[in-house]
């Protein structure tokens, strides 16, 4: 199975740079959107559904044009959770699951926290209360792949000149510390299974066009827990697909 996970920036401008034909042509089983920043019924799911998904499902933000994520199947899962059970985040569309057999997909957009202490104080909020939902959720869905843009670059490794942004959120030594939690407790990082290069990035700013000299961050992740680990096949940073400023990355799994 390959698992694709993917922050659009706007899944209705991704769309008209022509996400739908990268989607046949990717050819994932399970896609996963964060950051739609859309209303379900502002999404022309028949794309989808002509790139191979009939099965799709949204959590979209109270707050239109903000926030949001998604899951696209090629099969019906057996089941789909919205949120996690906290109005706080749900509120927000951050989290969606899908079930297939005894096999879970988790897609994740964990708070950015670059718009100010509030926004900051948000995040550190939300990842509190996310590792213990993840790790009581483990319990009832042992094998469990979280995807998605967690908002943390966990080592120097997966950032850009990391001397240069050691106060920058994204990169604070408080994330990171969570992040390192959150791998002390049996998550996986996929991508460093198979890849431990530098300069292998996930998201760039737009506004300083960094993508043209490879300035970037690694904020976008798969994580399986440990149950999943013999399953790993591969996973990769598909930085050569521009429809956002992030790149898709997958995971492969023998199931």
């Amino acid at each position: 199975m390959k698992v694709l996970s993917y922050n659009l920036n706007g899944v209705r401008s991704a769309i008209s740079k022509g996400l739908a034909d990268y989607l046949k042509e990717e050819n994932a089983d399970v896609v996963c959107f964060q950051e739609t920043k859309a209303q379900p019924e502002q999404i022309d799911t028949s794309l989808f559904w002509d790139a191979g998904y009939p099965h799709c499902f949204f959590h979209s933000a109270q707050k239109k044009g903000y926030s949001g994520v998604a899951i696209l199947s090629k099969v019906q899962p057996d089941r789909v959770v919205i949120g996690m059970n906290n109005h706080k985040y749900d509120n927000e569309g951050r989290v969606i699951r899908a079930d297939f057999g005894n096999f879970s997909v988790l897609c994740v957009y964990v708070p950015s926290g670059s718009m100010g202490d509030t926004r900051q104080g948000f995040k550190m909020e939300f990842l509190a209360d996310f590792l213990p939902y993840l790790i009581e959720l483990r319990k009832e869905c042992p094998n469990l792949l979280i995807c998605g843009d967690f908002n943390i670059c966990h080592k120097p490794i997966d950032i850009n000149h990391p001397e240069r942004h050691n106060n920058m959120s994204g990169f604070l030594p408080e994330e990171r510390a969570w992040f390192d939690q959150l791998v002390e407790s049996g998550f996986i990082d996929t991508f460093r299974e198979f890849d431990q290069s530098a300069e292998r990035y996930s998201w760039w700013n737009y506004r300083t066009f960094a993508r043209d000299r490879n300035l970037g961050w690694r904020i976008d992740y798969h994580l399986v827990a440990p149950s999943l680990r013999g399953s790993l096949m591969g996973a990769q940073i598909h930085d050569n697909i521009v429809h956002s400023d992030h790149c898709p990355v997958s995971a492969i799994l023998n199931l």
